[in-house]
């Protein structure tokens, strides 16, 4: 197989729109040094939709990290007002944090990146 070609029994995907951007020399050696796939292209198409479509890991991480921080602050809250903590107010905490935690993580994962 020649690098970046399909062999004949595939078939090849039919790309017809380009994305183009300019770079100094060292930041496109910097990209060289990274990419890591059959040809540099692939690799940056790869990178860029990496960015637009969350990788599951990512996603499944950041709603453990969403619930664990809900449950925390929501303990902390509790706990400074006073008042008591209850296998079922637990239980109802939990349930909330878990109810909520992929949403979050999807609107958190495809939001637009925040710029000051």
């Amino acid at each position: 197989m020649i690098r970046g070609v399909p062999p004949r029994n595939q078939t090849a995907i039919r790309r017809t729109k380009s994305i183009g951007t300019k770079l100094t020399a060292e930041e496109y050696a910097q990209i060289v040094r990274v990419a890591d796939g059959p040809t540099l292209s692939e690799w940056v198409r790869d990178v860029l939709l990496g960015m637009v479509a969350p990788q599951p890991a990512d996603h499944v991480l950041l709603a453990e990290v969403l619930a664990l921080r809900t449950i925390v602050l929501n303990l902390q809250f509790a706990v400074a007002n006073g008042e008591p903590l209850t296998t079922d107010a637990m239980k109802r905490l939990i349930e909330r944090a878990d109810d909520e935690k992929h949403r979050r993580a999807f609107e958190r994962l495809t939001a637009p990146p925040w710029r000051p």
